[in-house]
């Protein structure tokens, strides 16, 4: 399965873009426009996302590595 359609998946699932992701881990201080913040740990970002998302543990790490490289290429 490719990057974009693990993306895909997730925004069907959550109701989520990879924009709007980006936008929900700055918010709770895991992320900013260069991407991960100092200090934060993909294990937190992987149980918010399992917690309020209901994601599994694959698409909750597409999620982090979305973040970690900050792509600006859209929500295709």
């Amino acid at each position: 399965m490719s990057f974009q359609a693990y993306l895909d998946n997730i925004q069907t699932k959550a109701g989520k873009t990879p924009s709007d992701f980006r936008s929900l881990a700055a918010r709770k201080g895991f992320a900013d426009a260069k991407g991960l913040r100092p200090g934060v740990k993909a294990g937190e970002i992987i149980a918010w996302l399992k917690q309020d998302f209901e994601l599994g543990h694959g698409h909750a790490m597409a999620i982090v590595a979305l973040l970690k490289a900050q792509k600006k290429e859209g929500d295709r």
